[in-house]
């Protein structure tokens, strides 16, 4: 018995301890992505087609309005069209862009209030009310928290221009000065989510659209039936691409990493907010999410010293756990000209929080998304509860 019980502490021990090696190698590798990332030059732009920038609105969440504006400073040499929607004529956003059309007298905005629903997806719905008000060939969704240098839409149209593409999406970093919530929330991106897909696209197991942007032309989203087969999916944004791939069109992500600004405000949304995102990757790429435990290396490495007593060499691997952690947003910093999104000393309770929320994502529950409450089916479609 004690031997059965000594050769699983040992063998347990040698997993915890390859988990916790191989989750630094792969640490280390998504930083020297990130600096080859910074390395390369964004296609030049050859044509200024019109483009329409759409974006659902909801609510007056922090740095709206300066993220908004960022849209409306583009040094584009083509029309551009920015049309802002919110769902209901009270919705607090509705001023923020009333503010926008007074401050930019010479940019193409329109506000739009769409009070009618399609489905579970409010945004969506929102999405399918403004595209009506659309004039030009290129479309550009963007979510509200997104912030952009006056560069941003060259790249993303010259990205679009390129051959056999049908879509383009980018990539984000976190960004917060709003307090521990919001910067924990901006560590989860920075530490966690851009090194997991810059991984995943050079090893070829992600093909990813994201809400931070979707361009494309009006012609493709007519093909794919526009936004209203989306109108009950949680993903929305990972629906839409897979649809686009699937007319044998490319998914582009060009060489940028554009601002999301977190702005959490309390624990219970932080993990609310995150509990939900971890479920909708596990819909979406079960095995794959399953293998991410691999980017797990801090739990393992604890978990590995405690079966086999703390000493110098075990507090040494957990420190060069934390310190090939820290890489990839001493990159970003890098490469954004700016703080790599979150203290670098809650590094430790930032990788164990996001381990306990990677659990949670494989246990049944529901998933809160802007004040409500749904039910997420096996296909990735919302129904309310």
């Amino acid at each position: 018995m004690g031997m059965n019980a000594g050769g699983l502490i040992a063998a347990l021990w040698l997993i915890c301890t390859a988990l916790a090696i191989l989750g630094s190698a792969y640490l280390v590798f998504a930083a020297i992505l990130l600096g080859q990332l910074r390395a390369r030059v964004s296609p030049p732009l050859h044509s200024a087609r019109g483009v329409t920038i759409l974006k659902p609105l909801c609510g007056a969440e922090p740095d709206l309005e300066a993220n908004l504006a960022s849209f409306c400073l583009q040094a584009y040499p083509g029309p551009v069209q920015i049309v802002f929607g919110v769902s209901e004529a009270a919705d607090p956003a509705a001023a923020v862009v009333r503010r926008l059309i007074t401050r930019f007298p010479d940019t193409d905005i329109e506000l739009v209030v769409g009070t009618r629903k399609y489905g579970a997806n409010q945004k969506i719905s929102n999405l399918i009310n403004m595209v009506s008000h659309s004039r030009h060939e290129v479309i550009v969704l963007s979510d509200s928290d997104i912030n952009v240098d006056r560069a941003y839409l060259c790249r993303v149209v010259a990205a679009l221009d390129e051959p056999g593409v049908g879509i383009v999406t980018c990539l984000y970093r976190g960004t917060s000065d709003r307090g521990l919530w919001s910067h924990l929330a901006a560590m989860a991106i920075n530490q966690h989510f851009l090194p997991n897909v810059l991984v995943a696209l050079r090893l070829g197991l992600a093909k990813p659209c994201f809400g931070s942007t979707i361009a494309l032309l009006r012609q493709t989203l007519d093909r794919i039936g526009g936004f209203g087969p989306f109108a009950n999916q949680l993903a929305d944004d990972y629906a839409i691409g897979k649809v686009v791939r699937g007319l044998g069109l490319r998914a582009a992500v060009p060489p940028m990493i554009i601002d999301h600004f977190c702005s959490e405000q309390s624990w219970r949304g932080l993990v609310r907010h995150e509990v939900r995102w971890t479920r909708t990757i596990r819909l979406i790429d079960p095995v794959g999410h399953a293998g991410s435990i691999v980017t797990h290396p801090l739990p393992f490495a604890l978990a590995a010293a405690a079966l086999n007593g703390l000493s110098t060499i075990w507090l040494g691997i957990i420190a060069l756990v934390l310190v090939c952690r820290v890489l990839a947003p001493v990159q970003i910093g890098r490469m954004c000209g700016s703080g790599g999104g979150g203290s670098l000393w809650l590094t430790p309770f930032r990788d164990l929080l996001s381990f306990v929320i990677f659990l949670a994502s494989f246990l049944p529950g529901r998933v809160t998304w802007r004040g409500q409450r749904f039910k997420v089916r096996s296909d990735g479609t919302l129904t309310h509860t």
